[in-house]
């Protein structure tokens, strides 16, 4: 037999996270706005932890949290995740580090020992 986390998906995770977020159908968000609280909620509790708010909400109000899970995944299936482009700025490599478009990674350090007692 299965476990419960093991058929965790994606959409199921994301149907949890936004469950667990403020954002509610009435607001009648776009898929843009659903898929920031999703990142909100998925940073804030984490995946486990957005799960354990669905169940909370099961337990304590089952009556509230079946419609608005119905809710969650219907929101979820109309913003479906798409890939956004990935951009990098360019990366050299200099006498003081690393480059990395304005960022720059510090080089490595020479070792100081001490036999000082």
């Amino acid at each position: 037999m299965r476990s419960a986390t093991s058929d965790l998906t994606i959409s199921t995770a994301r149907a949890d996270a936004l469950f667990a977020s403020p954002l509610q159908r009435s607001d009648a968000p776009s898929p843009a706005q659903v898929h920031q609280a999703i990142a909100a909620a998925v940073a804030a509790f984490g995946i486990r932890g957005c799960a354990a708010r669905v169940a909370q909400a099961y337990g304590e109000h089952p009556e509230t949290a079946v419609p608005r899970m119905r809710w969650a995944r219907a929101a979820v299936t109309r913003a479906p995740v798409t890939r956004a482009p990935v951009t990098r700025a360019p990366v050299t490599l200099g006498s003081g580090g690393v480059h990395a478009g304005s960022a720059r990674v510090p080089g490595p350090r020479p070792a100081r020992l001490s036999c000082a007692a």
